[in-house]
């Protein structure tokens, strides 16, 4: 696994940053799990179903254009 994370996975902990929430906090308001979402921010998982990107954008209150810029 590469050390450099993907723009997902960065905008992902920008915008949740910027809102202030925990990964666990935005697991809740998405519908997401917990560990899929980890997977994703970490870069465990570095291309999410286009699916899961519309709830995790949703939540963060940004288009999905927004996480994968």
């Amino acid at each position: 696994m590469s050390k450099d994370l993907s723009a997902i996975a960065k905008n992902i902990r920008k915008y949740r940053d910027k809102l202030g929430i925990s990964q666990d906090k935005l697991s809740k308001l998405t519908g997401v799990t917990l560990h899929t979402l980890t997977k994703i921010e970490t870069g465990a998982t570095s291309d999410p179903r286009i699916e899961t990107l519309k709830k995790i954008a949703e939540g963060l209150k940004v288009g999905v254009d927004d996480l994968i810029k």
